[in-house]
C-alpha cells in the first residue's frame, strides 16, 4: 500500500531575533527545574495511540529547557534529543540528566540542525508560545517521519492544590505581575504567541495532514513552597525581579503567607489539566 503523499506547506519566512527570549529565561534554571511539572504521565500513552506507534527511535524535544520535558522520554523511546537555545538551561539539563540515551543540542525549534526524517515524535512541552509558530511548524515537519507526530502540550496554570485561598491568591499576584509588566516594559521585545491559538495556527499551517486538541490530566504533589516556585518560575515574575522590583511589589509576600497557612509544608496531591495539540506529519 502507497503511503499518502506529503503536503507542501508555504516557505518559511525569516524567523525573528529571539535574543530577549534567551534573556528572559536566563537566571533561573535551577528554580525552574527545581518547581516546575514534568509532562503528563499519559503523554505517550496519547501520542503513541493518535500516530499508531508501536515503537519509538527517536524523539526531539524541541525547547527543552532544563530537561524536565526531555527526561520523561528516556524510558519510552531509544534516543531522545533536546534542542535547547539557553545556555543556562542546558547546563542544569546535562547536569540533571542520568539517562545515557537523552542528549542535548545548542539550537532552535525552527533550526534543530537535525536530519530530514529521522524522529517519529517532536514533542514541545509548555514552550511553543514562545517560538516561531509557522518555522517550528516547517522544521518539525522536516525533521518528522511520514506519519510521525507533532505535539505541544500546555498546562492550565496553575494546578488545583487543594486550597481555593490559596490559587485566589496565586491569580491576585498574575494579574499585579501583568499589569507591572505593561507599566515598566519588561516584556519590550519578546517574541511570543498567544496559547490559545496553537491549534488555529497548525492547522492553517500547510504542514499536517491531520490536526486534534485532546486535554488529559496528570497528578504529582506539592506544598506551599512549591506553589510559590511555580509563580517565581513564570519568566515575567523574574523578569520583573530583575528590572529591580521587589516581592512586596508584586503581592508575592501575600501569597506566600497564605499559601504557607492553608497548605503549610505537608506535600499533598495536586491535579493537572494539560490542553494538547497534535498533528501527523
Amino acid at each position: 500500500m502507497r503511503a499518502s503523499p506529503r503536503l507542501s506547506p508555504p516557505m518559511p519566512t525569516a524567523p525573528s531575533d529571539f535574543s530577549q527570549n534567551l534573556e528572559r529565561f536566563t537566571g533561573y534554571a535551577d528554580l525552574y527545574d527545581r518547581f516546575r511539572p514534568a509532562p503528563p504521565a499519559d503523554l505517550v500513552t496519547v501520542l503513541k495511540l493518535f500516530a499508531g506507534l508501536s515503537a519509538i527511535d527517536l524523539v526531539v524535544d524541541l525547547g527543552s529547557g532544563t530537561g524536565l520535558s526531555t527526561r520523561y522520554w528516556a524510558s519510552h523511546a531509544a534516543r531522545v534529543v533536546g534542542v535547547e537555545p539557553t545556555a543556562d538551561m542546558r547546563k542544569v539539563a546535562a547536569t540533571q540528566t542520568q539517562a545515557s540515551n537523552v542528549t542535548y543540542r545548542n539550537g532552535f525549534s525552527h533550526d534543530t540542525g537535525l536530519p530530514d526524517r529521522c524522529a517519529q515524535i517532536v514533542s514541545c512541552s509548555q514552550a511553543l508560545h514562545w517560538m516561531s509558530p509557522q518555522e517550528t511548524f516547517l522544521e518539525a515537519r522536516r525533521i518528522l517521519q511520514p506519519g510521525g507526530v507533532f505535539s505541544a502540550n500546555d498546562y492550565d496554570w496553575p494546578p488545583t492544590v487543594g486550597s481555593w485561598e490559596a490559587e485566589a491568591a496565586y491569580a491576585a499576584c498574575m494579574q499585579t505581575v501583568l499589569r507591572l509588566e505593561k507599566e515598566h516594559r519588561t516584556g519590550a521585545g519578546l517574541q511570543q504567541s498567544d496559547k490559545s491559538g496553537h491549534l488555529a495556527r497548525m492547522q492553517s499551517s500547510g504542514c499536517f495532514r491531520h490536526v486534534k486538541e485532546a486535554v488529559i490530566h496528570h497528578n504529582d504533589e506539592g506544598d506551599a513552597e512549591r506553589l510559590v516556585g511555580l509563580l517565581l518560575s513564570q519568566g515575567n515574575v523574574m523578569g520583573l525581579l530583575k528590572h529591580g522590583l521587589t516581592e512586596a511589589d508584586l503581592g508575592i509576600d501575600r501569597l506566600r503567607a497564605i499559601a504557607g497557612r492553608t497548605l503549610g509544608p505537608q506535600r499533598r496531591t495536586w491535579h493537572w489539566s494539560a490542553r494538547l495539540r497534535m498533528g501527523i506529519a
